[in-house]
């Protein structure tokens, strides 16, 4: 299976942003429009494009919703949308307006039974987000650190009937070290579903050692921000 590429789309206050290890004080703006921003990844061959609300992320209720309903909408992509999704009317709301996918991070941490709930109602609509620092999983923006370990947790909601995770390495995310690849397969490996690397990806190479150990998904952010390769380079790479 060829590895698909999730452009990343980080949204606050109105503004495309990316944040270093999540820390909302180191904050680089790369434009001030989300969807002029999807609109360029779409023109460039993305299938997906994955949003995130940091605002929501991290005041915990929809904050930039807007722009996610505006891309789904008029955009031929698909899109999948995390932060700030507390509850079933989160979820609807964005199922309902054209959002392919959704993704439940941190209430799935802190309320497991709603989660599994959600994801045996929606079935392959949900997504299920777990960020981790050190191997632990991390919630409400990367604020906090549970004592839950990231590879349980997927389990756990695998076994419920979820299909799909993203898994981001906090370390590595933004800092274009490259991704955490063992992390990334011990989880695919432990749930047997698929994971969506997330964080570090840094260079078309990166994308090659992706792909060459079976991972599915990689979401892109800094990278393509930063000129390190243009979104039309990746997608070519990982077709080849």
């Amino acid at each position: 299976m060829t590895l698909t590429i999730y452009p990343a789309i980080d949204m606050r206050g109105g503004n495309c942003v990316r944040l270093l290890q999540g820390d909302y004080d180191k904050e680089t703006i790369y434009g001030d429009s989300p969807f002029d921003m999807a609109r360029v990844f779409a023109a460039d061959g993305a299938e997906w494009i994955h949003m995130v609300d940091l605002d929501g992320a991290k005041d915990g209720h929809r904050v930039n919703d807007r722009f996610v309903i505006e891309a789904a909408k008029q955009l031929k992509v698909k899109v999948q949308i995390g932060g700030g999704i507390r509850s079933e009317a989160d979820i609807l709301h964005y199922l309902e307006n054209g959002i392919t996918r959704v993704i439940i991070g941190s209430i799935a941490v802190s309320n497991p039974e709603f989660a599994i709930e959600m994801i045996q109602k929606y079935g392959k609509r949900i997504v299920v987000g777990i960020d981790a620092k050190n191997g632990y999983v991390a919630t409400h923006g990367w604020l906090n650190t549970s004592e839950v370990k990231a590879v349980e947790l997927s389990k756990r909601f695998a076994d419920a009937g979820a299909e799909t995770f993203i898994f981001t390495d906090i370390a590595t995310d933004g800092t274009l070290s490259g991704p955490n690849i063992a992390a990334v397969c011990e989880m695919a490996e432990v749930t047997g579903k698929t994971v969506i690397a997330s964080g570090g990806v840094s260079s078309l190479a990166d994308l090659r050692a992706l792909n060459a150990e079976g991972v599915q998904g990689a979401i892109v952010g800094k990278a393509l921000y930063e000129n390190r390769f243009t979104l039309k380079e990746a997608l070519d790479e990982v077709r080849k």
